[in-house]
């Protein structure tokens, strides 16, 4: 199964309880631009504490309880609380809080764009908030240490394409 259509699963069970996740990481950025950016996991972004990684670990993410038995009903095993991560076979999926954005990367929340398939609804960042993400992450000391080489390509790819989309508005 691709990476997104297990994502519009998930999305599909969050929206029932009025949860609109935002699609991040590689397997946004693959929906946004179409390119296959070879992705490790599915990281979902949801309503959450806005310390991020400073809140305690069932705190962290808003209605928790809920994501939890949303995924396990899924047939996903929590493998790992202090990431939110699940596993289902060689698919794994993180969840972060949205809320932590603003301060962590300069998102504003309000620009995110909203995506309807069918009747699924989710969030993705523009290519403006991309760049700022993946910049921010970069300097990140945890992903310096794991190798952030798949990061830094896509700065590269998103300064020439904003550079472009900045070229052609003149």
């Amino acid at each position: 199964m691709k990476k997104i259509d297990a994502f519009l699963i998930i999305a599909k069970e969050l929206n029932k309880v009025a949860i609109t996740p935002v699609l991040m990481g590689s397997v946004g950025l693959e929906y946004l631009t179409k390119i296959d950016w070879q992705a490790n996991d599915i990281d979902i972004h949801v309503p959450g504490n806005p310390n991020g990684w400073d809140a305690p670990d069932r705190l962290r993410i808003y209605q928790w309880d809920l994501i939890l038995n949303i995924m396990l009903g899924l047939g996903f095993q929590l493998t790992n609380l202090h990431e939110h991560e699940f596993q289902k076979g060689d698919l794994s999926v993180t969840f972060g809080s949205i809320d932590c954005l603003p301060q962590f990367a300069n998102v504003d929340l309000q620009d995110l764009v909203e995506n309807n398939l069918g009747s699924i609804k989710f969030l993705t960042p523009t290519l403006q908030q991309f760049m700022n993400i993946y910049t921010a992450s970069s300097m990140d000391s945890y992903r310096q240490q794991q190798g952030n080489q798949k990061d830094l390509s896509k700065i590269v790819f998103l300064k020439k394409q904003l550079s472009l989309k900045k070229e052609n508005n003149k």
